[in-house]
């Protein structure tokens, strides 16, 4: 949390807000901002193994899609990437 919060006055050194504002409103602005960064990151990565496309025109954002003639590496990479992920903790009963 304390990352999170300075993380978000040192992007936006101007910012003056209350606890609740922070905590409400700061803190969603700095969970998407990485959620953004680390997706940016994904899609290239997923791009440059060539199981995604990239299309891009003028004045247009750069838009996704799998490229499936790539479909089996692309599931064989999700396989991959699932086996190596950690486990999900167990919820009691």
């Amino acid at each position: 949390m304390t990352r999170q919060v300075l993380s978000y006055f040192v992007r936006n050194p101007q910012a003056v807000d209350s606890l609740e504002g922070v905590a409400r409103w700061r803190l969603l602005d700095e969970a998407i901002h990485l959620q953004v960064s680390a997706a940016r990151d994904a899609l290239q990565w997923l791009v440059e193994r060539g199981v995604l496309r990239q299309m891009t025109g003028p004045g247009l954002q750069p838009v996704f899609s799998l490229d499936l003639d790539r479909m089996e590496d692309a599931q064989r990479l999700l396989a991959e990437l699932t086996a190596a992920a950690p486990a999900a903790p167990r919820e009691e009963p």
